[in-house]
């Protein structure tokens, strides 16, 4: 299912749908239960913002992660967590707003509701959704790390409804057996294994597919209803990131996304130069503090310019607080490191805090960078890693950002590899680029600053 551009698991959006209507409903009965019926029914902007708050504190702590919450006690654990925040939450915004308040001992009901309810659904949701009846039975086709790549995301994910049946070997001569798998086949059987398998989607995943594909049985399926997709299309989907190692430049050119059009540009633009003047307006006491405290801890400049590449390789210069000791590079560039005995104390806490990323907010208001997009690279590394990772440059095709995809969904980076998984998350982000994107993109960040992960 595709939402702004994006594929969107059915079943995160049956959850997340649903529990609006259970959150809402329980705030309603819980303030008939107080005698606050009518004031909920004239104040439904209060029901909205109370459902809004607990569905916020739900999704930072994972529910709607079908596939992390799959155990009854994490279910219970999330729940238990999630509605607590929520009580913390809206005990600090009545605090702030005391119109807010629905009742006295509503909100303890609504609690009380919820801890019952929610559960009772998710139970009930998981039940329904693990009939096989229900699932996209999927046979793919090749036998290679690229196929079973995939077979081990279909396994691994809950939120996609997809049952694997088998593989179909590359020739005819590939192992009898990939993993837990049989290899049903090879080509010559597709049809006979779509009819007796019951195959609602055939990924296709050859290493060679010139004199190896099997397109007539490949149309059949398609004509009969089957989808019939490219494997690193299912992967996208799956991981919500690019398998570069597999990518084609034919792929790049024909698949959908990666067209950024200038309303939408300027509208990024906007919401950039929005974004950037409230929050700076905002943390101008925590960054004079900062600045105060980066100046008593040790000698040398407050700030820390450094040269890093932007759009379509452009030089700019990035503006940090300082976190490391003046004298941490000497000569060639070097990776940072977990533990990294070059920064300082207030360094350590600035960069869990992001605190250090503050002054870039500089470089968005110029144009240098937008609020969201890939991190910007040193030119050295860019060089390194243009040589070793291909398509590497492509991330260049739009303004890097002060957060971005690769930032919330993976690690501080610190190697090849790391910038190889990153560049994954980067092309998927400029692939399906967009106001909403960027937008669940911040919720995200704000998650990973509150868990402190992610900094070095």
């Amino acid at each position: 299912m595709r939402v702004f551009n994006r594929h969107v698991s059915t079943r995160g959006l049956t959850v997340f749908g649903f529990e609006t209507i259970l959150i809402s409903s329980s705030i309603v009965v819980a303030a008939q239960l107080h005698g606050a019926f009518d004031r909920a029914i004239s104040g439904l902007w209060k029901v909205v913002l109370i459902t809004a708050l607990c569905e916020l504190c739900f999704y930072y702590n994972d529910l709607y992660n079908l596939t992390r919450v799959r155990a009854t006690r994490d279910l219970m654990v999330g729940v238990l967590k999630g509605t607590g925040a929520a009580a913390f939450a809206l005990a600090a915004l009545t605090a702030l707003v005391p119109s807010v308040l629905l009742g006295n001992g509503t909100f303890a009901t609504v609690v009380v509701l919820l801890l019952v309810a929610v559960p009772l659904w998710r139970v009930a949701f998981n039940g329904l959704t693990s009939d096989p009846h229900l699932e996209e039975r999927v046979l793919i086709v090749g036998t290679g790390t690229l196929a079973q790549t995939v077979a081990r995301e279909i396994r691994a994910q809950q939120d996609f409804a997809y049952r694997l049946v088998g593989f179909i070997a590359d020739d005819g001569t590939g192992p009898r057996r990939v993993r837990q798998y049989d290899v049903l086949g090879n080509a010559t059987d597709i049809d006979r294994i779509r009819a007796t398998r019951h195959v609602d989607r055939i990924v296709v995943s050859l290493t060679d597919r010139r004199g190896h594909l099997p397109i007539e049985a490949l149309l059949r399926a398609k004509l009969a209803g089957v989808r019939v997709e490219d494997a690193v299309t299912t992967y996208e989907r799956l991981a919500g990131k690019i398998l570069v190692e597999d990518l084609k430049p034919s792929w790049l050119i024909f698949s959908d996304g990666f067209r950024v059009s200038r309303l939408t540009r300027a509208a990024k633009r906007v919401f950039d130069l929005a974004c950037a003047l409230v929050v700076f307006v905002f943390s101008v006491p925590a960054m004079l503090l900062t600045a105060l405290a980066v100046r008593l801890e040790s000698p040398g400049p407050i700030l820390y310019r450094q040269e890093r590449v932007g759009e379509n390789g452009r030089l700019f210069t990035l503006f940090k607080f300082r976190s490391m000791r003046i004298d941490a590079e000497q000569g060639t560039p070097v990776w940072a490191k977990d533990k990294d005995d070059r920064v300082t104390r207030i360094g350590r806490a600035i960069r869990i805090t992001r605190l250090d990323e503050l002054p870039q907010l500089w470089n968005v208001l110029k144009g240098d960078m937008s609020f969201v997009g890939p991190r910007p690279e040193r030119p050295f590394f860019v060089q390194q890693l243009a040589e070793a990772i291909p398509f590497y440059m492509a991330r260049h095709s739009v303004k890097p950002g002060l957060t971005g995809w690769a930032q919330v969904k993976y690690r501080y980076g610190s190697s090849v590899e790391d910038a190889l998984e990153k560049l994954r998350y980067d092309l998927y982000y400029i692939k399906h680029l967009s106001l909403v994107f960027d937008m669940t993109i911040l919720i995200d960040t704000v998650k990973v600053i509150v868990s402190g992960k992610g900094a070095k």
